[in-house]
């Protein structure tokens, strides 16, 4: 923040098109912004609002000229229902140790990202992060971020979300898990596991990033109730927006 309590000036620049990695035909432009200054967090939070995501030092939403599908989603975590869904993975994953590691990094965190990647994102941009790229998109991030680890009775580390703590929630940024333990559901584990450190720290939301109807990979997060997605009305229930994405 500045002396007179303000945010420091926002500049916003859009990307050129792209192949969108989510819908086949579709080109992809972002709208983005700068977090390498002072007051990173602060500015950080207020974009967070307006559903922006974070990736390495760049606040970003999509901005395409012709499609709406990616809808930025958040779970209102103090009023999350658990049913027999959540239910028989919180069982199944019941023998796992959660905990925060702050932003220390591991060879044996890169090595998991890594299976993950070539398992489940195989040829994507991140598949060729290197080991340095990995260390440093989380220690060097702008903003209070951390990295939950979940390991099983072994020790062994089997999952991780990379984790930012905004005014009023956690952003899952990034999660990752040993692709072999399907029947563990890990991905949906991390993000039940993200609510209840919400819900401890009694903060109201965890963003979850995009949602895409159409997408395969994305439109699962609807499965997390209540959820909230952000159009030009501000923050609505996320079924105000189905069946109308990507018009």
């Amino acid at each position: 923040m500045t002396s007179q309590g303000k945010l420091s000036l926002l500049t916003f620049y859009r990307s050129g098109p792209m192949s969108c990695p989510y819908l086949p035909g579709k080109i992809e432009q972002q709208l983005f912004t700068d977090l390498s200054v002072a007051d990173a967090q602060a500015r950080y939070d207020v974009l967070s609002q307006g559903g922006f995501r974070r990736s390495h030092h760049i606040a970003y939403r999509p901005s395409c000229r012709d499609c709406t599908a990616c809808v930025p989603v958040r779970v209102v975590a103090g009023e999350f229902r658990t049913n027999a869904r959540w239910r028989r993975i919180q069982r199944a994953n019941v023998d796992l140790h959660v905990e925060d590691a702050g932003t220390k990094v591991s060879d044996e965190q890169y090595e998991l990202f890594q299976r993950y990647l070539n398992s489940r994102h195989e040829g994507g941009d991140m598949a060729r992060m290197s080991r340095h790229d990995y260390f440093e998109m989380v220690a060097s991030s702008p903003v209070e971020t951390s990295i939950l680890e979940f390991r099983d009775p072994d020790g062994t580390l089997i999952g991780a979300c990379l984790t930012d703590r905004i005014a009023d929630g956690f952003s899952a940024v990034y999660s990752f898990f040993e692709p072999s333990l399907g029947k563990r559901s890990l991905g949906s584990f991390v993000i039940l596991a993200l609510i209840d450190k919400a819900r401890a720290a009694n903060l109201r939301y965890v963003y979850l990033g995009f949602w895409i109807e159409a997408s395969r990979k994305m439109r699962y997060k609807s499965r997390f109730e209540p959820i909230e997605g952000f159009g030009p009305d501000g923050w609505r229930p996320l079924d105000e927006f189905k069946s109308a994405a990507g018009d």
